[in-house]
């Protein structure tokens, strides 16, 4: 007779809802489910992460469940789980499951805690900055939220994994490529010639937006140089792709291809096959580095990177708008040798 499991059947909540703040805790998701039931957890993340797309695949995820809270503002709707009442119908949603235990990546649990109080899950891992979450939360090993000077979310979740024994030290992020996906971009891509650049033109913010002018000047750059472009977006970006290809020298269009109707899946499969991702910080760019891809982000005066030294180089200057394509070309091909 096999031995039953006892490890618990664990739920893992992400607060933060972009598919790049997904890509940096997927594999601190990866050894929670290795401490828990089957080897595998319940991902409770919002829509706009896109999870299923991302790690739905991975032998790890049991399942992915969305928290529909906070629905973007163009969607122009309510949030299923939205308030107090959505909050309790989501817990009712959750108890027939019976979770063990969930663990909370969020520096403000109380939401969670009252869906967990309404699913019956009386485990709840969190941080434990403050007194109140000390309170709330199951007792066990409390961090306090980085402060520093870059993007606070890895921080967070790297030091909370470790204080819980997740794992025992830092893990820069990784996701895999699905084969399905990469087959259907090695013959959509096929025609384009190499070295080749994906340029990811999409931003969440006008504030993060480069520019269409830099983008037909750094396409145009490196197209002359024979490489091949490809300008990578969602369907919000549709018309912008082919006004940076439109305005590309006829004589090099052919080497620009617009890519805005393909998956998030695809978009993985398509940063995997090229030689860099330079662009916007956007989730496009955190693919190609998540997948072993020098991924360049013109980010301006913001706060820097620092969780794949290796793969993620910074753009910065006072401005964005000081950042030249030429100098991203230079940076670029400095890098690729």
């Amino acid at each position: 007779m096999s031995t039953p499991d006892t490890r618990p059947l664990t739920a893992v909540q992400l607060q933060l809802n972009g598919m790049g703040d997904l890509v940096w805790h997927a594999q601190y998701f990866r050894c929670v489910a290795e401490q828990s039931r089957d080897g595998q957890i319940s991902l409770i993340a919002a829509p706009t992460t896109m999870a299923r797309e991302l790690i739905g695949h991975e032998p790890w995820v049991r399942e992915v469940i969305d928290f529909d809270r906070r629905p973007r503002k163009s969607e122009r709707r309510r949030g299923r789980h939205s308030g107090w009442g959505g909050l309790l119908r989501f817990g009712a949603e959750l108890a027939p499951k019976r979770f063990d235990r969930m663990v909370l990546f969020s520096d403000h649990p109380g939401r969670a805690i009252v869906v967990c109080w309404r699913a019956g899950i009386r485990t709840i891992l969190g941080f434990g900055e403050t007194w109140l979450q000390r309170l709330l939360l199951t007792k066990s090993p409390w961090i306090s939220r980085y402060r520093g000077p870059a993007v606070a979310g890895y921080k967070d979740a790297t030091n909370f994994s470790i204080a819980q024994g997740f794992c025992r030290a830092p893990i820069v992020p990784r996701i895999s490529v699905r084969a399905d996906a990469l087959a259907r971009m090695r013959e959509r891509l096929g025609a384009l010639p190499q070295p080749l650049h994906a340029l990811a033109i999409g931003a969440s913010e006008p504030y993060k937006q480069w520019g269409e002018g830099n983008f037909v000047e750094l396409a145009s750059r490196l197209a002359a140089r024979g490489h091949g472009v490809l300008l990578l977006g969602g369907s919000a970006e549709a018309e912008l792709a082919q006004a940076i290809r439109s305005r590309v020298e006829p004589a090099l269009r052919d080497r620009v291809l617009a890519m805005t109707d393909s998956t998030v899946a695809e978009s993985v499969a398509a940063v995997s096959l090229a030689q860099s991702c330079i662009g916007n910080d956007t989730g496009a760019v955190q693919f190609a580095a998540a997948v072993g891809r020098p991924a360049f982000v013109v980010l301006g005066p913001r706060p820097p990177l620092e969780h794949d030294p290796e793969h993620v180089h910074l753009l910065q200057a006072a401005q964005l708008a000081d950042i030249s394509a030429a100098d991203v070309e230079a940076r670029v091909l400095a890098r690729l040798g």
